[in-house]
């Protein structure tokens, strides 16, 4: 690598690696599922960068300040001011986590028979639209489902596609369409500012409002710099402001770009809106100026996006995940090309081409990784977003069969990228013999989460 960390490091903690005789067992208790698995059996932990971040020593001392004030509390300020400096938007909203904005939205706006369009929405934004009989629509480019395209903007949203939905289903049944930035569901893909800015043009003639699903903002700012060529000298936050000015709103889950282990937020231009989301919020999370966190927790999110916006922070951290990403396709492993910024995507349809979707290429995968290295993954393929055609009973494939290694910001050295790409050596040298999986125990909602599996063969 041609970066090193920008930190040192104060405190660790301890990891074990089981051995193959344990790991094999708590493979069987968990039902192959790894989301099953006890953290503490984890030896290297991909699940997701979602609330796993280490958080600095000014967050932890900033906790120190937190007010927990039931009303107007002196840390509400202080995190709606760095909201609003990095947003620029007057109405905001805290919530525990970002899913919890997505139910406070979703449940005010959906109507039967109303669609929510977006590049690709992930697991719990579609979820919670489907929940409020909502339909999520993915129109993302064709190039975002090549995993063998270099594409440098694989995010972006289809604009032909995005117009011909508008026009057929009707504008008085979308109550806004979102862009989920970086993409997390098509390996982490970048979205261009043209492409946000085009996107807010088409559906101004329409009336359509346009949200962004933000919690890798600041990730997808540091794409634009390097590859949009109009903002080469402009800084991550002023790329930052760029983005939100064209948009009427966005939901946020703060465990992601704001650096801290939980939070969220809504933020948007629209005070009328904002009235009624407050309401609800005081139903569900809890007043105004807390919205279900603790002070010490609004302060950590204030002081994370000051901090995520650090572009030798960012340097490293993308080029962390590059490092692993590059690393594996030496090694024989395909992957979503080029690496996106949270995340290595390997292609599991292409290195098990031997298991077919209907057996879950891609949580045989995720087996497989904790069984030779105690590596634990994300299958984001057909296990999450498969479903049920509703004339033939028959389950349809993901586009993609994709398992996701999401790296932990300022969790793990390069040392741990390398034992990582060590194991992958060794499942290539018998992938072949890799077996498929089917349920065992399948949940109607959000599957993956607590599904049970069984091996074929």
């Amino acid at each position: 690598m041609d970066t090193v960390e920008p930190y040192r490091i104060k405190s660790v903690e301890k990891i074990t690696l089981k051995n193959r005789q344990e790991r094999e067992k708590i493979l069987i208790e968990a039902g192959f599922n790894t989301f099953n698995i006890k953290a503490e059996d984890i030896f290297i932990d991909f699940l997701t960068d979602s609330g796993t971040s280490a958080m600095s020593d000014r967050q932890w001392s900033c906790i120190m300040h937190g007010d927990e004030s039931y009303a107007g509390a002196r840390s509400f300020y202080r995190f709606y001011n760095a909201v609003r400096d990095i947003t620029g938007f007057e109405y905001i909203i805290p919530t525990h986590q970002g899913r919890a904005a997505e139910n406070i939205l979703f449940s005010t706006i959906l109507k039967e028979g109303h669609a929510i369009p977006n590049n690709t929405h992930f697991d719990t934004t579609r979820a919670n639209i489907e929940a409020n009989s909502g339909k999520a629509i993915d129109l993302v480019i064709d190039e975002g489902l090549d995993p063998s395209s270099h594409y440098p903007f694989k995010g972006n949203i289809d604009l032909a596609k995005l117009r011909s939905f508008i026009e057929k289903t009707g504008p008085d049944k979308i109550p806004l369409c979102m862009i989920t930035v970086t993409n997390n569901s098509g390996g982490g893909q970048p979205v261009s500012l043209k492409n946000i800015i085009d996107t807010k043009k088409l559906l101004k003639n329409y009336g359509i409002p346009l949200f962004l699903d933000a919690c890798r903002f600041a990730e997808n700012a540091y794409f634009i710099k390097k590859r949009e060529d109009t903002y080469r000298d402009w800084s991550i936050k002023e790329i930052a402001r760029e983005m939100f000015s064209h948009v009427d709103g966005c939901t946020m889950s703060a465990k992601k770009d704001a650096l801290v282990n939980i939070g969220g937020f809504i933020a948007l231009k629209d005070k009328k809106l904002y009235e009624v989301l407050k309401n609800r919020l005081i139903l569900i999370e809890g007043f105004p100026t807390y919205g279900g966190l603790s002070g010490r927790d609004l302060e950590a999110i204030a002081q994370g996006l000051s901090e995520v916006v650090e572009e030798d922070y960012l340097e490293f951290r993308i080029s962390q995940v590059r490092y692993l990403g590059e690393n594996l396709v030496s090694s024989g492993v395909p992957i979503v090309e080029p690496t996106g910024g949270h995340a290595v995507y390997v292609d599991a349809k292409s290195f098990l081409p031997h298991i077919p979707q209907d057996q879950y290429p891609g949580q045989a995968l995720v087996i497989a990784l904790y069984r030779e290295g105690g590596i634990r993954a994300c299958e984001i393929g057909s296990v999450m977003f498969g479903k049920k055609d509703e004339n033939t009973g028959k389950e349809r494939p993901s586009a993609m069969e994709l398992v996701r290694l999401a790296v932990p910001r300022r969790v793990y050295t390069n040392s741990h990228m390398d034992y990582t790409i060590s194991v992958f050596r060794k499942i290539v040298g018998f992938k072949d013999k890799i077996k498929g999986v089917r349920f065992s125990f399948e949940p109607k909602v959000l599957r993956h989460f607590t599904a049970r599996f069984s091996e074929l063969g």
